[in-house]
């Protein structure tokens, strides 16, 4: 079987780190002999720049007809003065709500050759971070609606959420925490907006379902702190749209840096939609400063929740673990230790390649 994966490099380090992902997917088919086809397509500025839209039809159209989606990441500041609907961001959330990927699963896991890179005191993470956030996509306020007054005096975006929009992004929650270690935090601002109220109300609902699941609630505010100062209690923590993207950005630093965290968006049974959950960060593009490790892992991640391939999956992760049990680093993760060897991007997915290779034999 040939496996249709639809890639969208993006702007900034997204083609940097990209391509390195695609050397460690070529890696894996050679390993397990699979086949994977890769078709490149336009999205956020550099689709802006080459056909005036931040999300050209043919690129949704591409993407709904693969397998896989793996995007790089968009945006940048040549881009900051066009009007909301206009800017590389649109195009995220417009292929978000095309595909239907209703469900961001971001793990934030720490591994142990990077606990020193990690800002909070060691007795604090000591036995290390395995947290996975699942985010709501496709509604609340970033999908609500929004405007301006005429005099442009005042502006609104609207936080709203239906049952069954919350509903089955739970459903995905309390899966993965049954999974896992079977504690389900659902992250809210009950006390003052209506919508979570909602939100607490339909995970009153869907627990009986999920008898082994320990569920709670925390507020958002609290969430923040807790982050801070107890990581370890959390498990699976489920949240609206804005909260989990800011939750899950605070969450990435405590397992060394945002360069190391992968995501999953996820449907109803169409193709997911895999990136890294950080930026484009142009001012390092195309000088081989980048991380690539998250986008690595973010194609693990596609081996693993579309293409059902779990031990080419685990290999990958294996092998990201392996490059830094030797000590190998980007920039953002090293710590000053004399062990350490600080690698540039190239250098780096070169690394993860060869550790899949070499299992091989």
């Amino acid at each position: 079987m040939r496996y249709e994966i639809a890639v969208i490099p993006g702007d900034g380090i997204g083609p940097d780190v990209v391509r390195e992902a695609l050397g460690v997917l070529d890696a894996v088919g050679a390993r397990f002999g699979r086949e994977f086809r890769f078709t490149s397509n336009l999205m956020g500025g550099a689709a802006i720049d080459a056909e005036g839209v931040p999300l050209p039809a043919s690129t949704l159209a591409a993407c709904r007809e693969s397998h896989a989606v793996l995007l790089g990441a968009v945006g940048g500041p040549k881009w900051d003065a066009l009007p909301g609907a206009k800017r590389p961001e649109a195009g995220l959330l417009g292929i978000r709500s095309g595909l239907g990927v209703f469900a961001n699963l971001r793990p934030a896991f720490m591994f142990p050759e990077l606990a020193a890179a990690c800002p909070l005191r060691p007795d604090i993470v000591s036995g290390g971070l395995d947290i996975l956030i699942v985010r709501e996509l496709t509604g609340g306020i970033y999908f609500g609606e929004r405007g301006r007054s005429s005099d442009g005096l005042s502006a609104w975006d609207t936080e709203r959420y239906s049952r069954s929009e919350i509903e089955r992004l739970l459903e995905v929650a309390f899966e993965a925490a049954r999974d896992r270690n079977k504690k389900l935090c659902v992250v809210d601002k009950a006390n003052i907006l209506e919508s979570s109220r909602l939100w607490r109300e339909v995970a009153a609902s869907v627990a009986p379902n999920f008898p082994s699941v320990e569920l709670s609630f925390m507020y958002v505010d609290n969430c923040a702190m807790q982050l801070v100062r107890n990581p370890r209690q959390f498990d699976v923590i489920a949240t609206s749209n804005m909260f989990g993207d800011i939750l899950s950005d605070e969450a990435s630093m405590l397992t060394g840096s945002i360069g190391m965290l992968a995501s999953a968006s996820l449907g109803d049974g169409g193709p997911g939609l895999y990136e890294p959950i950080h930026g484009s960060a142009p001012d390092i593009a195309g000088q081989d400063k980048a991380n690539p490790l998250a986008t690595i892992l973010s194609a693990a991640m596609l081996l693993r929740y579309s293409l059902h391939l779990e031990d080419e999956a685990k290999a990958v992760e294996k092998a990201v673990a392996s490059v830094l049990a030797k000590g190998l680093r980007c920039a953002d993760i090293k710590s000053g230790a004399a062990s350490e060897r600080v690698l540039g991007t190239r250098a780096m997915g070169k690394a993860v390649v060869d550790e899949i290779r070499e299992a091989r034999s």
